[in-house]
């Protein structure tokens, strides 16, 4: 029986500006997490030029 995830921590992405949810592979660094995933932490530079 699979149990219901609530009140799981979100934060916004700051290349691709969308929520993200807590991942059990963050647990120890989760204050420092800022990017949804690989894809949007290789293309941090990218956007940080267009702005």
């Amino acid at each position: 029986m699979a149990h219901k995830k609530v009140n799981i921590a979100t934060k916004i992405c700051i290349t691709c500006k969308k929520p993200f949810a807590w991942r059990k592979k963050w647990e120890r660094n989760w204050d420092e997490v800022k990017y949804c995933g690989e894809k949007c932490r290789r293309n941090k530079l990218k956007n940080k030029t267009d702005e």
